[in-house]
C-alpha cells in the first residue's frame, strides 16, 4: 500500500472519498489530483510512489471536498473539452456538453466551407461560436449573450485559440443583431421548465442559463418568432431543446411559416436539435 502522501495514496483516498457522490470517482479523483498538482493526467501512472507536497495536498483535500458536495470538476478545474477545443468555464457560463456538438455538426453539415454569416444566440462560454469559427475559417460568426460576464470569458476563449473570426455583441437574444441578416442562426437556449426537479442537480450553473419560464419553452418560442427578421432567404435556424420538446418546436416552427423542418437525436437517442428553413 502506498504512503498516504504520495500520488498513488492520494488517488486511494480521493476514490473513497468520492465513490458516494459520483458514478465516475475514479476519474474524477485523477482529474482533481492532476489539476492539482498542475501535471497533465499522463503524469500519474508513471509516479504512483513520488511524494506530494503539503501544499499540493491541501488543494486536493479542498477540492475533493467540494466535488463531494455536488460541485462540477469544470468549474473546480476551470476548464471542459468541446469539439476537441480546451475551453476555459466559470459559475458565469453553462458547462459546455456533449450533445451540444450535435448543433455544431447540424451548422456544419447545412454549410460549406464557403463565406457566410452566422449568428450564435446565448453563447456562453463561446462553445457552438467557436467550434463553427475553428471549423469554417471563411465564416463570419457573431456571438451574443445578454450576461457581460459570460461574453468576458467567450471572448477569453476566442483569444487563447486564436479564432479571429468571432465577433461578440451583448444583448438578449436577437436584439444585437440590428437589423442584419444571416445565413445561419443557431442556439442552445435555456430549455428547462422551471420546477423540472433536474435543476437541484444543476444548481451551481447559472440559472438564467438553464431556465426561462414555467414552461421551459419561452426563449426557443421567442427565437422562432424573431429568427426571421435575421434570416436571409433559404437561411437556417439550428435550435437545441429538450428531449421532450422536440414536438412543440417543430409544431411552433411549421407556425410560423419555415420549411425543411428536421429534428436530430443525440447519440443517447434523445430528440435533440431542430433545424428549419427559411424560405
Amino acid at each position: 500500500m502506498a504512503a498516504p502522501d504520495t500520488v498513488r495514496g492520494l488517488l486511494e483516498r480521493g476514490w473513497a472519498q468520492l465513490v458516494g457522490s459520483s458514478e465516475s470517482s475514479r476519474l474524477d479523483a485523477e482529474i482533481l489530483l492532476a489539476h492539482a498538482l498542475r501535471r497533465p493526467r499522463s503524469y500519474l501512472p508513471a509516479h504512483d510512489n513520488v511524494p506530494v507536497e503539503e501544499a499540493t495536498i491541501a488543494r486536493y483535500q479542498s477540492l475533493l471536498a467540494r466535488a463531494a458536495q455536488g460541485e462540477p470538476l469544470a468549474y473546480l478545474t476551470g476548464e471542459r473539452e468541446f469539439w476537441s477545443l480546451p475551453l476555459t468555464v466559470t459559475p458565469d457560463v453553462l458547462i459546455p456538453r456533449p450533445e451540444t456538438e450535435l448543433a455544431v455538426e447540424r451548422c456544419l453539415a447545412l454549410r460549406d466551407a464557403a463565406p457566410a454569416a452566422v449568428a450564435d444566440l446565448g453563447t456562453g462560454s463561446g462553445a457552438i461560436a467557436l467550434a463553427l469559427a475553428v471549423e469554417r475559417p471563411l465564416w463570419h460568426v457573431m456571438a451574443t449573450d445578454c450576461d457581460a460576464s459570460a461574453l468576458q470569458v467567450a471572448r477569453g476563449n476566442a483569444e487563447r485559440l486564436g479564432a479571429r473570426n468571432v465577433y461578440f455583441s451583448q444583448g438578449d437574444w436577437l436584439g444585437p443583431l440590428q437589423g442584419r441578416q444571416f445565413d445561419l442562426i443557431v442556439s442552445n437556449p435555456p430549455y428547462v421548465a422551471a420546477h423540472d426537479p433536474a435543476l437541484h442537480a444543476l444548481r451551481y450553473e447559472p440559472a438564467a442559463a438553464l431556465t426561462p419560464g414555467v414552461s421551459g419553452l419561452e426563449a426557443l418560442r421567442r427565437i422562432v418568432l424573431q429568427a426571421p427578421a435575421h434570416l436571409l432567404p433559404g437561411g437556417w435556424l439550428v435550435l437545441e431543446h429538450g428531449a421532450g420538446q422536440a414536438a412543440e418546436v417543430a409544431g411552433s416552427l411549421v407556425d410560423a411559416g419555415y420549411a425543411r423542418v428536421r429534428c436530430y437525436a443525440d447519440l443517447a437517442g434523445r430528440d435533440r436539435v431542430t433545424e428549419a428553413q427559411w424560405p
